[in-house]
């Protein structure tokens, strides 16, 4: 009898949810329709799957349920962008990419802008930008080896320039220091002891984690972006739910203006932007 890839979903989405998964049918459907070759809405005119296919799809549906990032097993779409992602790299969350939108509209009537992606780890924040700005130049910092094979992987094909080096220190990109028009960040800001899920403890922790209160990175992240960015420059970076005080308090102290708290889709403190002079 032949199977179809409706009956292999749904029994997909039962051994998903078995073990836990959040989000069980969703995920069979996009396992499938990457097995298939197609998109998530194109499953139902796909070809029926043949003995390969099945086995295939029965090898990731194991491996989401042992909460493998379905990021690992399908790639990482950020912002319309495709990028590879696995093990030694931050996966990229859709949160992010209301950064990336804000960035897009902030320097809308700056031509051809340069920015700088700091912590920049698989490159999401810098190549989408750049796929949506193609005039503007970005770079891409990052400092741990197992997150520049990834970097570079995907920043390659995009024109990206990557730089290897501590986004926190005065000599990374110390040539660019006054002319930059945007820096943008997702730095490591987790503090140390909250519990987080199966999926986020596959990433490195050196990617997610802040120190005790969250702050480690962020604190010399920000007088870097101000070294590098121009009078007028505009500053975004990502925090902690739990932050939506203390980071734009940070901020302002520092000297920032404009500082501005924004939210997500679900209402929590998501990102801070702000501007040099």
């Amino acid at each position: 009898m032949t199977t179809t890839w409706r009956e292999l979903v749904t029994k997909g989405a039962g051994e998903l949810a078995a073990g836990g998964v959040p989000s069980p049918l969703v995920d069979a459907e996009l396992l499938a329709a990457h097995v298939a070759g197609t998109s998530r809405g194109g499953l139902i005119l796909a070809p029926s799957p043949d003995e390969d296919a099945v086995t295939r799809f029965g090898e990731l549906i194991a491996l989401r349920r042992s909460r493998t990032p379905l990021q690992y097993l399908i790639g990482a779409g950020f912002l319309g962008v495709d990028l590879q992602v696995g093990p030694g790299v931050f996966v990229p969350r859709p949160e992010t990419e209301l950064l990336v939108d804000w960035a897009l509209g902030a320097l809308r009537e700056t031509p051809k802008p340069l920015v700088v992606d700091l912590c920049s780890g698989s490159g999401a924040i810098a190549i989408a930008f750049a796929a949506h700005r193609p005039d503007a130049t970005v770079v891409a910092v990052e400092t741990d080896a197992e997150a520049l094979v990834w970097l570079r992987r995907n920043a390659g094909p995009r024109g990206v320039r990557v730089v290897e080096g501590d986004a926190t220190a005065a000599e990374t990109l110390a040539e660019l220091d006054g002319t930059v028009d945007a820096v943008l960040s997702n730095p490591p800001y987790v503090p140390d002891a909250t519990a987080v899920s199966p999926e986020v403890r596959r990433d490195p922790a050196r990617a997610v984690f802040g120190g005790a209160d969250g702050l480690d990175v962020i604190r010399p992240l920000h007088r870097r972006a101000w070294g590098l960015l121009r009078e007028g420059g505009r500053f975004g970076m990502e925090h902690d739910d739990t932050h939506g005080y203390v980071v734009p308090a940070l901020l302002k102290e520092a000297g920032w203006g404009a500082v501005e708290e924004h939210r997500d889709l679900a209402g929590r403190a998501r990102f801070v932007t702000a501007g040099k002079g």
